[in-house]
């Protein structure tokens, strides 16, 4: 384990370093972590920055410690995977299909009752924040893709806020961090930015005219596109 850098939260720091060692399988589940005079010296770290580390990640579910059991491994279905520090670990070093199709599929289960309620429910402000979006993705459909990227996230974020729905909108971060790496993916296989920005164009017209089944219709057709292509990258791989 490499020594923190100084000029950092020691105690968060640790949590990103360990965390996303758990996360990718550096340790076998249901295993014992190193004891806390080990991660201390492996870290450079004192003893209050490894424990405020292990309740970091005791909350997002990783980890369990107890007295005279240690530090434990949790098996995975008791991992917090709505946390958008796990899932970005699960995702940044080599993310799998597998979590990308998991991914679409719980976005395939909110985004459309989303974008509906967005056309029933938008203020004016929420509207034009998600047009914005929009224009931005058409502008830099042959230029940035970073530029693309970030248009493309605002365009979906911006719809959950126009839901007005408090559960939605709590889905943000999670949405933001998952596509940054989901979009990458499909938009590479459809290799067609101006198709992209046109699907999205058919959701915003839609929820701007105040048609909620369309606005539905439109969004499940736009995420069900990204989830065939993830399919068809698992059955590849299988193959």
């Amino acid at each position: 384990m490499a020594v923190l850098e100084r000029n950092l939260s020691l105690s968060q720091r640790m949590t990103q370093e360990l965390g996303r060692s758990i996360v990718c399988g550096e340790f076998n589940a249901n295993e014992s972590l190193p004891s806390e005079a080990v991660l201390c010296e492996s870290f450079g770290v004192s003893r209050t920055a490894v424990r405020e580390a292990v309740k970091m990640l005791s909350a997002k579910g990783l980890i369990s410690s107890r007295q005279r059991q240690g530090i434990r491994i949790l098996p995975e279905e008791e991992w917090n995977i709505l946390d958008s520090d796990l899932l970005r670990w699960s995702l940044e070093s080599n993310p799998s299909m597998r979590v990308l199709k998991e991914f679409l599929q719980m976005r395939i289960a909110i985004e459309p009752a989303a974008a509906a309620l967005a056309a029933q429910n938008a203020r004016p402000e929420r509207l034009a924040a998600i047009r914005e979006a929009l224009e931005r993705m058409d502008q830099a459909k042959s230029g940035s893709p970073e530029q693309a990227l970030e248009a493309d996230i605002d365009f979906h974020i911006s719809i959950l806020y126009a839901s007005e729905n408090r559960f939605f909108i709590r889905m943000r971060d999670f949405t933001r961090t998952a596509l940054n790496v989901s979009i990458r993916h499909t938009n590479v296989i459809k290799s067609n930015p101006r198709g992209v920005v046109q699907d999205h164009s058919l959701v915003y017209d839609a929820i701007a005219a105040g048609d909620a089944e369309l606005a539905k219709q439109r969004m499940h057709l736009l995420i069900d596109e990204a989830l065939t292509f993830i399919e068809q990258e698992l059955e590849k791989s299988v193959n």
